[in-house]
């Protein structure tokens, strides 16, 4: 028995979705335990991408795909994800997919809340996606939210929508100067979503508990990367959630005891969408490369990502928080064509050398990168290499010099963006 938690160690965009397509081949289910459609994963099947926002990445697999409780769900995203992924033919019903009945929704009210904040941020935005995630966890967090449990019980549902309805138009309407919205127009139309979403709802922490019991294979999918995490990453410029291993049980409603490996997904560079400090963040030739090269934009936004050099601070820090005991290096491919790579191994601000991921945000924006320099493997061209040994000798030792900074070993290498464009070390879904 292997369940193994899959996690990006940076600011996500990781490449986690072809991993957990991948393993998926050989797991039961996939499992998403956070996050919402904010996050997407890019997966590329017969040289066709396909893109996923909620439904997890096990789904092409045909294996059994949950939504656990500590997704945030928008039901009309959710269903066009759904009617798209059956138009190409892959089976995306309630037999294979299963949303927890403790999962919260989001609502018309909390798009409108997100936008509306950051118009009103001007010059200091947080960069949100504005598809009302942290709105719709703040009215988790103060028990004034809507779970699928509320969703498929009508009378339920209408008594919260008439208790919330009269505060959120008035900060609506009062605050962020937007029109009203109509309680009928919200009702009418989250009931229809209950209607075909009703068949999808369960008790999922009761069928992974169940299904782990008979020796099934879990994969918990997370979404984002660590330094995104409300509590560990670089706040106030993160998601709303909890991106760190540990919470694959709470938002996933079994015990940790139930988790055997944490896979720590690690880009070979280090990228990030949005706002924030990026100490390794490249402004010349080098990062034009590698945005280029990698076609670094956010699959979610369209946005195009800022990139650096892979930074060991970072990596470290995340290893920590996820108890990573794994790690697969994606993208590895992007670096071909440099003559030199470098390696961020500390921090300098004000005279004295971090080692340790500082928490002040102005701390970390006046950070600027120690590194070490390796050299590169020129125009090599490494997508068609099956083995370790097939790779370039700088190639090698540039991996080598990453585990020994890190501590641990990698266990798979992406070297391109196909299922097959990966080598293998070692499996955990094997033992």
């Amino acid at each position: 028995m292997a369940n193994i938690v899959i996690i990006g160690t940076q600011w996500g965009d990781e490449g986690k979705g072809k991993i957990v397509d991948m393993l998926s081949a050989q797991a039961d289910a996939v499992v998403r335990f956070q996050g919402g459609n904010n996050a997407g994963h890019t997966l590329v099947v017969n040289g066709e991408k396909i893109i996923s926002h909620l439904i997890p990445s096990g789904v092409l697999q045909k294996k059994l795909c949950i939504i656990g409780n500590g997704v945030v769900v928008d039901p009309g995203v959710l269903l066009k994800e759904i009617d798209s992924l059956q138009e190409r033919g892959i089976n995306a019903g309630p037999d294979i997919m299963k949303i927890s009945d403790r999962a919260h929704i989001i609502m018309p009210y909390h798009k409108l809340i997100d936008a509306g904040r950051e118009e009103l941020l001007a010059g200091i935005k947080i960069g949100t996606t504005g598809r009302g995630i942290g709105p719709c966890y703040e009215d988790k967090a103060c028990r004034n939210g809507f779970r699928f449990a509320d969703l498929i019980d009508p009378d339920a549902f209408r008594d919260k929508l008439r208790r919330v309805m009269p505060e959120k138009n008035f900060y609506l309407e009062k605050y962020l100067k937007k029109t009203p919205l109509s309680e009928d127009a919200i009702f009418d139309e989250y009931m229809k979503y209950a209607e075909r979403l009703k068949a999808y709802v369960a008790d999922t922490g009761v069928l992974l508990d169940e299904s782990i019991k008979t020796g099934a294979k879990i994969l918990f999918e997370g979404a984002q990367g660590t330094h995104l995490d409300i509590d560990h990453g670089t706040y106030p410029f993160v998601t709303s959630s909890s991106t760190v291993a540990s919470n694959a049980a709470a938002g996933s409603g079994v015990g940790p005891n139930r988790i055997d490996h944490v896979l720590g997904i690690v880009k070979a560079y280090t990228t990030r969408v949005g706002s924030g400090p990026f100490p390794t963040e490249l402004f010349d030739a080098d990062g034009d490369h590698l945005q280029s090269v990698g076609a670094e934009f956010g699959s979610t936004t369209g946005r195009k990502r800022r990139c650096g050099w892979l930074d060991m601070v970072v990596l470290k820090n995340a290893i920590r928080l996820n108890g990573v005991d794994g790690m697969v290096i994606t993208k590895l491919d992007v670096l071909g064509g440099l003559k030199e790579i470098k390696i961020c191994t500390a921090y300098e601000s004000g005279g004295k050398i971090y080692k340790t991921f500082p928490a002040c945000i102005k701390t970390l924006e006046n950070c600027k990168p120690v590194c070490e320099t390796l050299p590169g493997w020129g125009d090599t061209n490494i997508s068609s290499a099956k083995t370790y040994e097939e790779l370039p000798e700088n190639a090698k030792k540039y991996l080598k010099r990453i585990e020994e900074l890190s501590g641990v070993s990698i266990d798979m290498i992406s070297v391109g963006p196909g299922r097959d464009e990966t080598i293998v070390l070692r499996n955990h879904l094997d033992s």
